[in-house]
């Protein structure tokens, strides 16, 4: 097996991409398939002797930054991003992040699990600072389990919205979405944070410029309350109204929503399987 993985791939990735795909113009005597590495240079931001050296395997060590701009400029998908990020890692990219910050908290207060029991068939979820999905109610887990959100072992919110597609599709506020649980990640915690800078480099890669641009933006208080629409495979356009409650000591916060009309509300009983007006509209 080649001990150059990395730069195997990426060569193999540029020559797969033509020019005409990435906006630039076709020559008639072109030699190499797809890019060339100043092609591919220009268009990530970095010099054609660094794409020569990452090729060649002279150098093994890209930043997350890299890594994103050289996924946008290939038009990598999630998979793949994942993929480069791997190579990566195993040629010696992603240095462990030694601090005394205890993880992320992945306990229920007992009082908050009460709390959690006694909203049910409400929609409502515990996320600790990088998003990771703690606990929620039956009723959360019925409206979200077909949008993929609670696939995998340990579901993290972030991560869904910016790698998975189908969030772009059951989302119509997509961007207003990404743009608040990114303002969460800066407010929650210092982006200095291990765990979080973990994350971030992890999304740098994988998913490139609409992760990157909004960490990079000058920072918004994320929205605590408000209105959010949702295409639902199942139960059709939702209108939900969501409210969040911080529990600063353990480093979490609790979201509910609430049907914000009575169609919503209709539907919500119907995905819990209750008779209609089990969940009461909270606006028109």
């Amino acid at each position: 097996m080649s001990d150059n993985q990395l730069g195997t791939f990426l060569r193999t990735r540029r020559e797969a991409v033509t020019p005409a795909e990435v906006g630039l113009p076709t020559g008639p005597r072109r030699r190499t398939p797809g890019l060339r590495r100043a092609e591919l240079a220009t268009l990530a931001g970095v010099s054609v002797e660094y794409i020569t050296r990452l090729e060649q395997g002279r150098d093994r060590n890209p930043s997350p930054q890299v890594l994103g701009a050289l996924g946008d400029a290939l038009r990598l998908r999630v998979p793949d991003r994942i993929l480069l990020r791997r190579l990566a890692k195993e040629g010696g990219v992603d240095r462990v992040l030694c601090s005394a910050v205890a993880p992320p908290d992945h306990t229920v207060r007992p009082s908050v699990r009460a709390l959690l029991d006694r909203l049910e068939p409400t929609p409502a979820v515990l996320l600790n600072w990088v998003g990771d999905i703690v606990a929620h109610t039956d009723g959360y887990e019925r409206l979200v389990r077909p949008l993929g959100l609670l696939d995998g072992d340990k579901p993290n919110l972030v991560r869904y919205l910016f790698t998975d597609d189908r969030a772009r599709v059951v989302f119509p506020g997509w961007d207003r979405l990404a743009d608040e649980q990114v303002a969460y990640l800066r407010h929650e915690a210092s982006l200095h944070d291990p765990h979080i800078a973990a994350l971030a480099d992890e999304l740098t890669v994988t998913a490139g410029a609409p992760f990157t641009e909004r960490l990079a933006a000058v920072p918004n208080l994320p929205d605590r309350f408000g209105t959010e629409t949702l295409d639902h495979p199942e139960a059709g356009r939702l209108r939900l109204s969501y409210e969040t409650l911080a529990l600063p000591d353990e480093g979490q916060r609790l979201r509910i929503d609430l049907p914000a009309d009575a169609a919503t509300a209709t539907a919500l009983d119907h995905l819990n399987g209750r008779r209609p007006g089990a969940l009461r509209a909270v606006g028109g």
